[in-house]
């Protein structure tokens, strides 16, 4: 399986920079997984789309302000990290320019506030860090931090939040879980009137959203881990729902990967915390979802190799040759797709 047969023609113009001023506004391309049937809705019509009994499963991690602006204290030269995870009580980052940062160097934010010391060196730019202040971390990055927006994104956000589910909850992401920018907590009391259960989980997205895959055979290609973790009653909720013969709708692929993860693992949910690295790309056969609601991702990303898997590449790049034709808004903080 080559990493080209998931490319497809995309203009510039579609690459969403902003979010729109409301954000269940945004369009909704609905595709039939079975039959590839394919039909142009608006995201508020998902309540069309789901029923009593189902679950809606989102991701209630909180981006952190984490992209950071520094200078080397030895030479004065400007040095920018960007936080990625935490662990063992070093940060783990990924530093631009990278060849300037080596152990021991010492990076200065804000006048001192913050200070990272550098205490290891590991290759693709990731470097890990001790970081020196006093007072609540997250606070001091809330002074001196941006939103660490993808790269194809050249606006400035004006509104951080906008960046951030309206659920958002859990500390500690590099990026946002971008399926879930579309939901309004107006539309999650719709969805809830309903009598469909709208349960959390928490999945911290890391390095993985920004390293395209860089070999020409998928299977070759190396997730980095990320932290997840589910709760019991989240777990109840998703047992029941699978007994009762409902249905699991994701919202997003970082949910995606952090169900498909815990029912590889345990053959049912419960209550559990870890890492994952799992890759689903076409032939991966689903144990956890039934629906999915996303965004259009990148050409040749791991994202679109998921969609894949669900929905079949012949569907998933057919619907995106239309999402083109129709002037759909794409990536992060375009519009949306729900797999049915």
């Amino acid at each position: 399986m080559k990493t080209e047969d998931f490319d497809y023609y995309l203009p510039e113009a579609l690459i969403a920079q902003t979010p729109l001023q409301k954000r269940d506004s945004s369009r909704l391309m609905v595709l039939d997984k079975k039959t590839g049937a394919i039909s142009h809705r608006t995201f508020t019509d998902i309540l069309d789309y789901i029923e009593k009994g189902d679950t809606l499963v989102l991701n209630d991690t909180k981006v952190i302000p984490a992209r950071i602006f520094g200078i080397k204290e030895e030479t004065g030269a400007s040095i920018e990290l960007l936080l990625l995870n935490e662990e063992n009580g070093k940060w783990k980052c990924l530093a631009k320019p990278a060849k300037r940062v080596k152990e021991g160097t010492i990076i200065s934010f804000g006048d001192g506030l913050l200070k990272a010391k550098c205490t290891k060196v590991l290759e693709e730019g990731i470097r890990y860090f001790e970081l020196i202040y006093h007072g609540i971390l997250y606070e001091i990055l809330d002074k001196l931090g941006e939103m660490p927006l993808p790269p194809y994104i050249h606006e400035k956000l004006q509104d951080k939040d906008r960046y951030q589910t309206v659920y958002a909850k859990n500390i500690g992401s590099a990026a946002a879980p971008t399926a879930g920018l579309h939901f309004t907590k107006e539309l999650l009391e719709k969805v809830k009137a309903k009598g469909v259960n709208v349960v959390y989980i928490t999945l911290h997205v890391g390095l993985g959203t920004f390293r395209p895959v860089a070999v020409s055979d998928v299977t070759k290609h190396k997730m980095h881990s990320e932290f997840y973790e589910m709760s019991k009653d989240a777990a109840d909720i998703l047992n029941k729902t699978k007994r009762e013969g409902k249905n699991i709708i994701s919202v997003g692929t970082t949910t995606t990967r952090t169900l498909e993860t815990i029912m590889n693992l345990y053959g049912t949910f419960k209550k559990c915390d870890g890492f994952t690295d799992i890759f689903i790309y076409p032939g991966y056969q689903f144990k956890a979802i039934d629906k999915l609601i996303t965004n259009f991702h990148l050409p040749k990303s791991t994202l679109i190799m998921l969609v894949s898997a669900l929905a079949g590449k012949e569907n998933i790049l057919k619907a995106y040759k239309e999402a083109v034709a129709h002037e759909y808004r794409f990536f992060s903080f375009g519009d949306s797709m729900f797999i049915k």
